[in-house]
């Protein structure tokens, strides 16, 4: 029998991307057996899939050859490797199967930072790239967004702690819909500013929304600073992973930087517009094949990172700092039109 796993360790964006790979190959080989690889902090993403036969997860500290043991029960035939990193290189050594990766495209990202020079041949998302391992699958994209499959358990506590704040349907006063607003990001320049995160609450209040501030424990304090003014509720360090996704499923819309709650969002269906600052369309993260709107400014000193820096290289941060909240108001109406 066929036997695949899908290897993906990390981060919450990446892994979602990988889920039209899943569908993909559940279609094309329904007799196949399908295991995913993840951390287990991040098998929630993949743990309701209805896809997957398993998920094998790599506990903290783990050594990769204990990992490799519980692999090699499974009896794998296939194995892809959508990480690209030391450490599913090992387990390619230590699982015996038919191992194939994908092409990370480094240098030309490199080159499009360091000197502005695009030697990417087509703006090709990395959802697709991932299918570059399974070629020897016979299988291709389909067309269709990334899945974010949510358990019961999740959207009934997202339910009760709507209805606790008066937020849930048909609640609320002017029982208007959700907007979910994300403004957290592991580094600074991946953040728009904290003041226009308060505005658009405020704007979106007046436009008939109720907003709810998402996010880990981490964007606590971050998520008050946009409450206080009494335009938004904080979820932020309340939820789980499937409990944010359920939180976003009820969302209108959603608002997020380039995060993973952008490709949460994109999982579960959530319509988003997306702010990009250090980042471009190029190394392949934009939302993939789901209602969005995408804000960005054309500036020569863009893309300056990969991943985002806790500082502007210039000082200035004026890839997000140029996006006013009145152009993410009027980009939320020409999505929920």
């Amino acid at each position: 029998m066929l036997c695949v796993l899908l290897v993906r360790f990390s981060s919450i964006g990446d892994i979602l991307l990988t889920t039209p790979l899943v569908r993909a190959l559940a279609r094309r080989h329904p007799e196949a057996k399908l295991v995913y690889v993840t951390k287990r902090a991040l098998a929630p993403l993949v743990s309701d899939n209805p896809h997957l036969a398993d998920v094998v997860t790599l506990a903290p500290d783990e050594p990769v050859r204990h990992l490799a043991r519980r692999l090699r029960a499974c009896g794998p035939t296939h194995g892809l490797d959508l990480h690209g990193s030391l450490r599913s290189a090992a387990l390619r050594l230590l699982v015996r199967c038919r191992w194939a990766g994908y092409r990370k495209r480094k240098l030309a990202r490199t080159l499009l930072i360091s000197t502005k020079l695009d030697t990417y041949r087509g703006r090709v998302p990395v959802a697709e790239r991932y299918f570059e391992a399974a070629r020897g699958l016979d299988t291709r994209p389909d067309g269709g967004p990334p899945e974010f499959f949510l358990g019961q358990g999740a959207t009934e506590r997202v339910a009760q702690w709507l209805a606790a704040r008066g937020l849930a349907d048909g609640q609320g006063g002017a029982g208007g819909a959700l907007a979910a607003l994300a403004p957290g990001a592991a580094h600074a320049t991946k953040r728009w500013p904290v003041a226009y995160w308060s505005a658009l609450a405020e704007r979106l209040r007046t436009a008939g929304y109720r907003s709810v501030v998402v996010g880990g424990p981490e964007d606590r304090g971050l998520a008050q600073q946009l409450v206080a003014g009494g335009a938004a509720a904080s979820a932020a360090g309340e939820f789980s992973l499937q409990e944010t996704g359920a939180l976003l499923a009820r969302s209108r819309v959603v608002v997020s930087g380039d995060t993973g709650v952008m490709h949460m969002a994109t999982g579960v269906g959530a319509p988003v517009v997306a702010l990009f600052g250090p980042t471009v369309e190029q190394f392949g993260f934009f939302p993939y094949r789901a209602p969005a709107v995408v804000l960005q400014r054309q500036l020569d000193c863009r893309p300056c990172s990969a991943t985002g820096t806790a500082t502007c290289p210039l000082g200035h941060h004026r890839c997000l700092a140029d996006i006013a909240p009145a152009d993410v108001v009027a980009a939320v109406e020409r999505l929920v039109a």
